[in-house]
């Protein structure tokens, strides 16, 4: 889950960013100044974060011969979740800087969803040579996952409609292992899985439901509980389960605004589900939650 802190940042930067130059329009046609614009701008944060990342980590892990690992069992494949969403998100945002610079949609696609399967590999390739970790076949497939995600609908739909959110609240869990679940609010929202919900969010509204408002969602997420250690099932008395939920949700795309920087900002936390009533499925049982976050 280390990684995935770069991963965000890196998702964070390429969509504060290409909401401005779409905002500019693409000019039809590509533009060469532009070109190497986005090239130099995606090659320079991609460059960095990975010697940030291995220089912060990586350089104090013990290395050994390049090597694989088998975590597809881990934290109930909560962690593969969050590679497929910032494999997803990173295709993105970077397709939309590459339409800035005049290159289709489809090129631009085409070309993000491989930097970011790539800048993703690269990141596995670090883990394969660290000596209590590996490279995980099942990370690799969920970040083919993401990519294809993003695709897919860029073929089918030419527009994302299922999109993928995340929700977060703190667990007396990490209070039990704070040295795995975290110490503070942002350690565990990195490293405490049993405080994160991963969503699926759409509007029927750009499914043909002409009634309903583009910019309400429905919203299906996935969580667990009471995870306290990777590989097992029950730790500390506790036994883990999964939760499955129901909500609704708002696409902050959709809302129409004056200002270049609300747009900015409303894309930016687009990918964070917005608090609501969810029914939670757990164990064969209904619950309702008046706010789920």
């Amino acid at each position: 889950m280390r990684s995935l802190i770069f991963l965000c940042i890196l998702s964070l930067v390429f969509s504060s960013t290409s909401q401005n130059l779409i905002e500019q329009g693409s000019t039809g046609k590509i533009n060469k100044k532009r070109l190497i614009i986005s090239n130099s701008s995606i090659g320079l944060v991609s460059s960095v974060s990975l010697i940030g990342l291995h220089r912060l980590w990586y350089s104090e892990e013990k290395q050994e011969a390049f090597h694989l690992f088998d975590d597809s069992k881990n934290w109930m494949q909560m962690d593969k979740m969050g590679h497929v969403m910032s494999s997803y998100e990173l295709s993105k945002n970077m397709t939309e800087v590459y339409q800035w610079a005049g290159m289709s949609k489809r090129s631009s696609a085409l070309l993000a969803s491989s930097i970011s399967l790539a800048y993703m590999s690269a990141i596995e390739i670090m883990d394969g040579h660290s000596t209590n970790w590996g490279f995980s076949i099942s990370d690799m497939v969920a970040n083919i996952a993401g990519t294809g995600w993003f695709l897919f609908q860029e073929s089918f739909f030419s527009k994302q409609i299922f999109q993928p959110k995340f929700s977060f609240h703190q667990t007396v869990y990490a209070e039990m292992r704070p040295q795995v679940l975290g110490n503070n609010f942002m350690e565990s929202l990195l490293k405490d899985y049993n405080g994160q919900t991963y969503w699926i969010s759409f509007s029927p509204g750009q499914l043909g439901m002409k009634k309903w408002p583009k910019w309400m969602m429905i919203s299906l997420g996935h969580s667990i509980d009471a995870r306290l250690k990777g590989n097992s099932s029950n730790f500390m008395g506790y036994e883990s389960h999964r939760e499955y939920l129901f909500s609704l949700d708002l696409d902050l795309a959709q809302i129409q605004m004056k200002s270049r920087f609300l747009k900015s900002l409303l894309k930016v936390i687009n990918c964070v589900k917005i608090p609501f009533p969810a029914i939670v499925i757990t164990k064969g049982t209904f619950n309702i939650s008046p706010v789920y976050f």
